[in-house]
């Protein structure tokens, strides 16, 4: 029934895309508008709850629970687990943004004036915000009660199995189907959000290098190119195709990091780094609450609050995935395993490419902002055809955007197969073939509809339901580990008093 009744929907939407491109683009237009206006508060209300939720679990009562039985060993390395989590939950928008989001910024500042030093320095700063702790505590709160709950509990590995305690039976009823299906719908449209960035991407790679043209005819061939590769990954399994693609894609990362800060102004970066985390820090608080209610401004509405939604849009994908192969961790291990170091990395990501850009731009005289104007897909090649050997990094950029690609579609069509197979940890080919063509269908009418914009218009819109499913549940996890604690401490209180009973009685036989 789950599985029937999202794709039902899913080739709705994909019908009225292919048929009524323009109709769908003014309708999600002011679907988008709707949720700005009067649900921003609530996607910044959720995303700090969800931090703040976050480092309770793992410094308070519950940080020793294990995600699995007591005895239970972590699957994989702590190098292949990152490895995975990364390429799954940050991977082509970490490359789309890296160096147009700060640039971006520093054009078109949240306050001040544009152009200048403060505008550089809130523009990595912002960019930290926006892929930094939020997002990861986003999917840390949701992957983190999967976990627990397929590996500690027993239940299947659905969205609705995490509401059994305040559900109970019930989440095998009508309204477990409806959990799961919003799961379904918001985790294609924040995947094809993610691919139509990837084939935009890509595109602007190939122009660079090989001059072809930007449009929607070449991204739409990139689209089924990369689908055809997906597919015949995704029938490797997860310790094939997903786990070598994911190593992979971590070693061209960090070359090209390591490349690009020392082929670059390294001290400037090094700088920019150190300044851009101490007021990420200092300014956390007050960046997490942040409107404009008082002017006219839509800056929050198109970047803060679309980073949210599309975090939340992506947390039913990269949630699973990451549950799937994070049995055996303890909560507090898990927490902050998932929580730091893919946060660092982004830090570290934005200072490199972000600051490259900038000083490029400031005290080198660079056009990377005219570039951005002209075409954001091309600010990331165009900075680093400003540095030493920039084509043959061009090239291994577009080689990591490409498997990036593939293994967040591999990891989706694996994902969402779970989802709409009652939590089968091995879906079949063919379930998962469907998935992985609609979802890539969807990407293409979202192109066809009005490109980057719709794209992000389609991320906000389908993740507001979810979102206040995810606040249910932290209610749900948290009651469940509390029930957990309870049950210790009695066991314990229990067996003390036995111990005692029993001291009591072999001391009675020995007067």
């Amino acid at each position: 029934m789950v599985y029937k009744l999202s794709v039902l929907i899913t080739v709705l939407f994909v019908l009225w895309g292919a048929l009524a491109p323009k109709n769908l683009g003014t309708i999600s237009k002011e679907a988008f508008t709707f949720t700005i206006n009067n649900f921003g508060w609530l996607y910044l209300f959720l995303a700090l709850g969800f931090l703040l939720f976050a480092f309770y679990l793992a410094f308070g009562k519950f940080g020793n629970i294990r995600l699995g039985s007591d005895d239970d060993e972590p699957e994989y390395s702590n190098r292949s687990w990152f490895a995975m989590l990364f390429s799954a939950g940050m991977g082509i928008g970490l490359v789309f943004w890296g160096v147009a989001e700060p640039v971006s910024h520093y054009m078109d500042p949240p306050y001040g004036n544009a152009k200048t030093a403060d505008a550089a320095r809130l523009a990595i700063r912002y960019s930290f915000f926006h892929w930094g702790l939020h997002p990861w505590a986003i999917y840390t709160i949701i992957s983190l009660s999967l976990a627990y709950f397929q590996y500690r509990k027993g239940y299947a590995g659905l969205i609705s199995s995490t509401f059994y305690p305040l559900l109970k039976e019930k989440v095998k009823g009508p309204i477990g189907k409806a959990i799961d299906i919003l799961s379904i719908i918001a985790t294609v449209f924040g995947v094809a959000t993610s691919l139509g960035l990837g084939a935009l991407q890509v595109n602007g790679g190939l122009s660079h290098l090989l001059g072809i043209s930007t449009s929607t005819t070449w991204q739409i061939i990139i689209i089924i190119v990369v689908t055809v590769l997906y597919l015949i990954s995704a029938t490797t399994g997860l310790d094939k195709g997903i786990l070598l693609l994911s190593n992979g894609n971590l070693i061209l990362a960090v070359a090209l990091l390591l490349l690009t800060f020392f082929l670059g102004s390294t001290s400037f970066l090094l700088d920019t780094f150190t300044v851009s985390i101490g007021a990420y820090i200092q300014n956390l608080l007050q960046m997490s609450l942040r409107l404009t209610p008082f002017q006219n401004n839509p800056w929050i509405g198109n970047w803060t609050l679309f980073y949210w939604a599309w975090w939340i849009a992506w947390a039913p994908f990269v949630g699973m995935f990451i549950a799937r192969v994070s049995k055996g961790r303890t909560i507090k291990e898990f927490v902050l395993g998932v929580l730091l170091i893919p946060s660092l990395f982004s830090f570290i990501w934005f200072s490199v490419f972000g600051g490259s850009a900038l000083h490029l731009e400031m005290f080198e005289g660079k056009k990377i902002t005219e570039a951005v104007q002209n075409d954001i897909t091309s600010a990331l090649f165009v900075t680093l055809e400003g540095l030493p050997f920039g084509t043959i990094m061009s090239i291994i950029t577009t080689l990591l955007i490409v498997t990036f690609f593939i293994t967040s579609a591999d990891s989706a069509t694996f994902v969402l197969g779970m989802l709409s197979s009652e939590g089968d940890l091995n879906p079949s080919n063919r379930v998962k073939f469907s998935w992985g063509i609609l979802q890539s269908s969807i990407a293409i009418v979202l192109l066809l509809s009005g490109g980057l914009e719709s794209l992000q218009t389609a991320s906000i819109v389908s993740a507001l339901p979810f979102g206040i499913i995810m606040a249910l549940m932290c209610v749900s996890i948290y009651k469940a580990l509390d029930q957990e604690i309870k049950m210790v401490r009695k066991q314990e209180k229990d067996r003390k008093k036995k111990i005692e009973q029993l001291i009591r009685e072999l001391a009675d036989r020995h007067s």
